[in-house]
C-alpha cells in the first residue's frame, strides 16, 4: 500500500523580482469569454451584478471625491465592488475632476468605470448632456489609450438608439481611426444621400470603393487631402447633375429602395442593466454596400476623379480599369477643372508692399504741420463769429439738423472761414426728409434677378433659389454679361463695388453650385448651356 503520509512539499519561489503590475497590459475583451454573472438574493429575488453595479451608482451619483493619490486598477470587468477603499479614493476624486472638464491620467479600468455610470443613465438628466460626457472621455483619452475606439463608437451609437438623441453618425466615424459596423454605415450614407450630401467625407464614402484607396501612391505621397476635399464635392455635383437631366438622384437612379431588418445587441460587452432600456433593438435599413451597381458605379467616380487630381496636380500615371460613362466623365472634369483653377488664383503670391521710410517721415511732419495750423485757427476763431453762425442758421426755419451735428461755416480741411451762403447750401444738402427717403447722394440702386413673366412657368425651383440667394452687385454682373460690351462693363461693376471682377465671377459659381448644381460662368461668359435661361431676363 502506497504511503500517503509524508509531508506536502512546496515549491521554491523567487519573490526577489520587483513586479509592476500596472504594465501588465488589459487583454482584448473582445477575446474574453465572460464569467458567470454573480447572482445576489435581495427580497427574495435574483439580482444580477450589472443591475447591482446600477443600483449602487445612484448611490455615488452625488459623490463629490477628495483630492487622493492614484493607485493603479486593473480589472476585467471593472465595478465599485472589485475596489480596494484607496482604489475608491482615487476614482471618486478622479471623476470629479473629469465632471469639471479635467482630464488627468488614470488607468484605463477607472475610465471603464464612469463609462457604465453614463450607459446606465447615472449622473445626468439630460440624455444630450450625457451623450456630451462620453463624447469628451473619449476623445480626451483615446490618445492614451487607443482601445477606446472599439467600444466607444458602438456604445455611442446605442446611446444614441435608446435616447433618440442626435448624433452624428459621420462625426463619430471622425472620431475613430476605424469604421462603423455596416449597417450603421449604410444608414449614415442613405441618410445623406437623400437629405444633406454637403456632410459626405471621404472615410464614408471609401468603405464602398471596390479597393483600399490608402495604398494608393498618389494617396500617400501628395493626394490625400485634394481627395478628401474634392471627391465628396464631385458626389453633390453628379447628384446635382442626375436631378437636373433626369429628375431622380443616386438613390432613384440605382434603385436602392428594399429594406432590411437586423436586431442589434444593445451596449455589448459593458457592464449594462437591460432592464433599464432592453437587451435589443430593431433596426430597419437599406444595405447600400450590398448593392454591387453602387460600389461600381462610386468606384468609376472615384477613378475619374483621382485621375483629373493626378493631372492637375502634375502626378504621373493614372488608374487604369473601370471607366466612366463618357457624359458623367465630361461633368466632373469640367467641374475640378474650374474649381481647382479658381482656387489656385487665391494662392498667387500677392504683391509685396514696400513702404518708403523717408517719404513716410515727410508726410508725418506735415500731417503734424496741418493738425497745429487747424488747433491756432480755432483758437482764434472768436465767439462774435460762432454767434453770426447761429444767427444765419436760424434763419432758415425748414432745415433740419440729424443726430446732434451742426455743420461748421470754417471748412474743416482750410484755416479760413467759407462763405456764408456755402455753409447753409452744405447743411441742406445733408439733412433727411421726413418721409425717411434716401439723400440722392448716397441712395444705391437695389439690383434683383427677375424674369419675364411668360417665361417663369418654364423656369425649374432651382433658378428661382438661385435668383433669391445672389447679391445685387451680382445680377449687375449678369447685366453686364449680358450687355454689347462685357468686359468694360463688368470691370465697371467690380469698380463700383471695390473688388475685382474675377471674384465677383467665383461668388456667381459658389452660388451656382449650391442651388443650380453646376458653374455658371466659363471663360468670363455665361456658359452656352445657360445663355437661353438668362435671354429672358428683364433689365
Amino acid at each position: 500500500m502506497e504511503d500517503n503520509s509524508r509531508q506536502l512539499e512546496f515549491t521554491e519561489i523567487d519573490l526577489s523580482e520587483d513586479v509592476r503590475t500596472t504594465e501588465v497590459p488589459i487583454p482584448d475583451r473582445s477575446t474574453l469569454a465572460r464569467a458567470p454573472l454573480d447572482k445576489q438574493v435581495t427580497n427574495g429575488g435574483v439580482l444580477s451584478s450589472e443591475r447591482r453595479f446600477a443600483e449602487e451608482a445612484r448611490q455615488y451619483v452625488e459623490l463629490r471625491g477628495e483630492e487622493a493619490a492614484f493607485v493603479p486598477f486593473m480589472s476585467y470587468w471593472p465595478t465599485y465592488g472589485v475596489m480596494s477603499e484607496s482604489q475608491r479614493s482615487w476614482y471618486f476624486y478622479w471623476r470629479t475632476e473629469v465632471r469639471a472638464e479635467r482630464y488627468p491620467d488614470t488607468d484605463l479600468s477607472y475610465l471603464f468605470v464612469h463609462i457604465y455610470e453614463l450607459i446606465n443613465g447615472i449622473g445626468w438628466q439630460d440624455p444630450e448632456w450625457g451623450y456630451e460626457q462620453l463624447k469628451r472621455l473619449w476623445v480626451n483619452y483615446r490618445e492614451r489609450f487607443p482601445q477606446l475606439d472599439v467600444y466607444m463608437q458602438d456604445w455611442l451609437v446605442d446611446y444614441g438608439f435608446v435616447h433618440q438623441v442626435h448624433i452624428s453618425l459621420t462625426e463619430i466615424m471622425e472620431i475613430t481611426s476605424g469604421f462603423l459596423p455596416m449597417e450603421i454605415s449604410d444608414m449614415e450614407l442613405h441618410r445623406l444621400l437623400t437629405s444633406d450630401m454637403s456632410k459626405l467625407s471621404l472615410k464614408l464614402l471609401s468603405r464602398y470603393y471596390e479597393y483600399d484607396i490608402t495604398l494608393n501612391k498618389f494617396y500617400r505621397d501628395q493626394g490625400q487631402s485634394a481627395l478628401e476635399r474634392y471627391i465628396p464635392q464631385v458626389m453633390v455635383v453628379m447628384e446635382s447633375y442626375l436631378q437636373r437631366t433626369r429628375g431622380i438622384g443616386l438613390i432613384d437612379h440605382l434603385q436602392l429602395t428594399k429594406e432590411k431588418s437586423i436586431q442589434r445587441t444593445l451596449f455589448r460587452k459593458a457592464v449594462y442593466d437591460d432592464t433599464l432600456y432592453g437587451n435589443s433593438i430593431d433596426l430597419t435599413f437599406v444595405p447600400v454596400g450590398e448593392s454591387v451597381p453602387f460600389c461600381s458605379l462610386v468606384t468609376r467616380i472615384f477613378r475619374c476623379t483621382e485621375n483629373k487630381l493626378r493631372e492637375l496636380l502634375g502626378f504621373r500615371g493614372r488608374l487604369r480599369g473601370k471607366t466612366l460613362d463618357t457624359e458623367f466623365a465630361q461633368v466632373i472634369e469640367r467641374y475640378l477643372d474650374k474649381v481647382f483653377a479658381a482656387e489656385q488664383e487665391e494662392l498667387k503670391e500677392k504683391p509685396t508692399v514696400r513702404i518708403d521710410l523717408e517719404k513716410l517721415a515727410v508726410l508725418q511732419q506735415e500731417s503734424d504741420y496741418v493738425r497745429e495750423a487747424l488747433m491756432m485757427d480755432e483758437l482764434a476763431y472768436s465767439d462774435d463769429k460762432l454767434a453770426l453762425d447761429n444767427q444765419l442758421l436760424n434763419q432758415h426755419q425748414g432745415m433740419q439738423v440729424i443726430g446732434e451735428q451742426v455743420t461748421s461755416k470754417k471748412n474743416e480741411f482750410s484755416t479760413s472761414p467759407q462763405p456764408e451762403d456755402v455753409n447753409v447750401q452744405r447743411t441742406t444738402e445733408t439733412m433727411e426728409p421726413d418721409d425717411g427717403s434716401i439723400d440722392l447722394e448716397t441712395k444705391e440702386e437695389v439690383f434683383t434677378l427677375e424674369w419675364e413673366d411668360s417665361f417663369i412657368a418654364e423656369l425649374d425651383d432651382e433658378w428661382i433659389l438661385f435668383a433669391n440667394e445672389i447679391a445685387p452687385r451680382h445680377v449687375q454682373v449678369i447685366y453686364a454679361l449680358l450687355g454689347d460690351e462685357p468686359d468694360r462693363e463688368l470691370m465697371q461693376v467690380a469698380e463700383r463695388n471695390g473688388t475685382m471682377p474675377a471674384l465677383l465671377l467665383d461668388e456667381i459659381n459658389d452660388v451656382a453650385m449650391e442651388t443650380i448644381g453646376d458653374l455658371l460662368i466659363d471663360n468670363d461668359r455665361i456658359v452656352p448651356d445657360y445663355i437661353t435661361v438668362f435671354e429672358h431676363v428683364k433689365r
